[in-house]
């Protein structure tokens, strides 16, 4: 039943005394935990396999946990979902939120391990009632979104339906009322695409429940008896009891208390044909409400009575049924665990059996591998011996041969050192002796130019020229060069190294240096007079940076 707002009234004393008597009764009802709407939720999908109450939750928990075990015991793990499944709707009807949370997601997990879209879809459904009944609102809204998004896949318009309009209860819930009027008209759409008259006329009733919160009585009273309509017409009694109840409701908040009494009545009496005992207790609530704002006080206190002795034994009646699915759950997880621990224990023995005989063929194994390496380490240490003495005698033989082809290889190298100092020493002094020759040939010849032979003077000036030109060839210096370098070997690399950039005259000058040639000699192989060649070394000292006590000579043959 939807609870709205009270219109308000005059009341006596007494009548005061019935309201706060009845504050008293709605209390209880409200902490209960099965509240005549949570006993009613509807779980389509399932409620083939348990009644919304029902009458003996424990026996039917042992008969579930029987059948689930079985399926286990056969590697049916779909079969096991749906059974986990129906133990978590079990305890939720039950009230038991916290276990019925543990079973449902076990059977997520499952489903969603075989894929099975459909099954999952319901299951994240209730998931979402749980967190919504446990004020969980953002988990419960996951939930549903999820299902819904399933239920889209699978083009299945009645589980739409049904997820749309819990959106909507819980929009409703948070006063969000355009959001929960959206919602429950789609709801309404996929119900009536589906022809599905019963969850049709469940989303008029939420719709009704809308207004009378907004208090637009009019409207609720439009939506009720639109539900009340579509119930008659699939003769759905049980959904009637809430609808009639409602309507009461409404006529009794506009203040048409005859008229809501007799609806208060009429949910009285289908409730008591369906064994509806919350619906009961519920309807003596409303005739008392009615009557006392009949002022019938007598008959409103009756009827309060009558619902408050009822709801007492409800609550006693559940309590007694929730004690007795406590023990069974109790019982069931002290069994599971005593079946686990003797299947642990069995599993342990059986471990240690095998264990203890691995152990043995281990060590046997083990002692023969040892036995049987010992004898291969000894084995592979002689033949490791000999391999290394033959490799120590072919190294010594190797080193022998490697050394006496040094000494061959120096022995040659020496020859050839020995051969380019010669070649270098007769180059350098056939070239003193030409260019001597030469220097003679240009002063005689210069000395006949200064004759008074003028006819003859033309022709000797040129042979000077030739003379001259010849002395300053650079052919010669450079197959000089290439001896050089072969006698000293990176000599004008390391030379680049400490100096900075040299001309081919002053790298000339320099390697006459190095062969320690006399100052008449090199300027005999230059061409050049002594006075040029003082000149020119005093020059390379500067390029050489040296300072003014530094020898040139020595500074070179360092190099």
């Amino acid at each position: 039943m939807h609870t709205g707002r009270a219109t308000k009234h005059s009341l006596t004393p007494i009548s005061s005394g019935i309201i706060l008597l009845s504050v008293w009764v709605i209390s209880i009802l409200c902490l209960s935990p099965h509240t005549a709407w949570a006993l009613q939720t509807d779980f389509k999908e399932t409620d083939r396999e348990i009644p919304v109450s029902p009458r003996n939750p424990d026996s039917l928990l042992i008969g579930l946990k029987a059948n689930y075990n079985a399926a286990i015991k056969r590697n049916n793990d779909l079969e096991a979902a749906g059974y986990l499944q129906q133990i978590g709707r079990l305890l939720f009807i039950s009230g038991h939120y916290p276990q019925s949370l543990d079973y449902l997601l076990q059977a997520e997990k499952l489903f969603r391990n075989r894929d099975q879209q459909r099954m999952l879809a319901i299951n994240l459904n209730m998931l979402g009632e749980l967190y919504y009944r446990t004020r969980r609102p953002q988990l419960a809204r996951k939930q549903f979104d999820e299902a819904l998004a399933i239920y889209q896949k699978l083009g299945q318009e009645s589980g739409k339906a049904e997820i749309y309009g819990r959106i909507g209860h819980l929009y409703e819930k948070r006063e969000m009322y355009d959001s929960a009027f959206h919602f429950q008209r789609k709801a309404l759409q996929s119900y009536q695409l589906d022809r599905h008259t019963d969850g049709a006329a469940k989303i008029y009733e939420n719709i009704g429940s809308i207004y009378e919160d907004l208090e637009k009585y009019d409207s609720a009273y439009f939506y009720f008896n639109r539900a009340y309509a579509l119930n008659a017409q699939t003769q759905n009694a049980r959904a009637q009891v809430e609808v009639v109840n409602n309507l009461g409701d409404v006529l009794r908040k506009t203040g048409k208390f005859r008229e809501g009494l007799a609806y208060s009545f009429q949910s009285l009496k289908l409730a008591q044909t369906n064994g509806e005992r919350y619906q009961i207790s519920s309807a003596y609530n409303d005739i008392s409400k009615a009557y006392n704002l009949l002022a019938r006080n007598d008959s409103a206190f009756h009827y309060l009575t009558l619902s408050r002795s009822l709801l007492n034994d409800i609550y006693s009646e559940e309590s007694n049924k929730q004690l007795a699915l406590l023990q069974t759950l109790y019982e069931i997880e002290k069994k599971d665990n005593e079946i686990d621990q003797l299947t642990q224990a069995r599993r342990i023995d059986t471990l240690i059996s095998i264990a203890t005989g691995i152990v043995v063929v281990l060590v046997i194994a083990v002692a023969a591998l040892i036995i049987s390496r010992q004898r291969l380490k000894i084995r592979n240490e002689q033949k490791l011996r000999a391999k290394h003495k033959q490799v120590y005698e072919a190294r010594n033989q190797l080193m022998e041969v490697e050394l006496i082809n040094k000494k061959l290889e120096e022995e040659h190298l020496k020859q050839q050192l020995e051969t380019k100092t010669q070649e270098l020493s007769s180059y350098t002094l056939h070239v003193i002796r030409k260019n001597q020759l030469l220097e003679d040939l240009r002063t005689k010849l210069d000395e006949m130019i200064k004759d008074d032979k003028r006819d003859q003077r033309k022709q000797i000036k040129a042979l000077s020229e030739q003379i001259g030109e010849g002395l300053q060839d650079n052919q010669h210096w450079e197959e000089f060069r290439g001896i050089f370098e072969q006698v000293h070997q990176s000599f004008f690399d390391r030379l680049q190294q400490q100096t900075g950039p040299l001309t081919a005259n002053d790298l000339r000058l320099i390697a006459l240096i190095k062969m320690n040639l006399t100052s008449t000699d090199i300027a005999t192989l230059l061409g050049i007079s002594q006075d040029s060649l003082r000149v020119i070394r005093h020059r390379l000292r500067k390029k050489l940076n040296l300072a003014a006590g530094d020898n040139l000579s020595a500074y070179i043959q360092s190099i």
